[in-house]
């Protein structure tokens, strides 16, 4: 199944369950009544079917951004606890993977994300592993060691990844930062 695109730069699954059909116009039609009840039960079950579809995680951690199907409860900031929510109150994570190289020798190595980040935008996902395809090791990052010349430092701005090492640890030629963020 090919990934839809949901906008510009954003791809996701995302199965529309609006009403394509209008119910009145079946109950226009000349056809046997226990047919046109039949078309009503197939529509409604395939709407129950995309809803519970568009509930699922996806799993795939792609160089452009991707809405996940994952959901955050709503944003109530000021509003004390929402009651009645329905679907579309809650907000839709998009990740991004970002194939960062390698590490830095002792200092902050920057790679741009190309998220567009604004005062709505809230970072829920921020993480990454990097490996040393020679000594066949890999680390989290972020990265605590009572090593301080180890610990590795993961941070984003509105336009970058940033890494932060405190020692030579250009031997991770492989690093991937995966951010997951809400936008509303």
């Amino acid at each position: 199944m090919p990934i839809p695109i949901v906008n510009q730069n954003i791809y996701g699954i995302d199965v529309p369950n609006t009403f394509v059909l209008d119910i009145g116009q079946i109950q226009e039609l000349a056809i046997d009544p226990n047919f046109k009840e039949l078309l009503v039960r197939l529509y409604q079950n395939l709407n129950i079917m995309c809803l519970a579809l568009n509930d699922k995680t996806g799993g795939y951690y792609t160089l452009n951004q991707f809405v996940t199907g994952n959901t955050y409860f709503p944003d109530t900031v000021g509003t004390g606890v929402a009651v009645g929510l329905i679907q579309s109150e809650y907000r839709p994570s998009t990740r991004i993977v970002i194939n960062f190289g390698a590490l830095p020798n002792a200092g902050t190595k920057s790679v741009p994300h190309g998220i567009t980040v604004t005062a709505d935008t809230s970072w829920v996902l921020i993480m990454g592993t990097a490996t040393d395809p020679i000594g066949l090791t890999g680390i989290p990052i972020p990265y605590a060691s009572s090593v301080a010349a180890d610990i590795v430092e993961l941070y984003v701005d509105a336009t970058n990844v940033n890494v932060t090492t405190n020692g030579n640890l250009t031997n991770y030629t492989t690093t991937l930062i995966v951010l997951e963020f809400l936008t509303q």
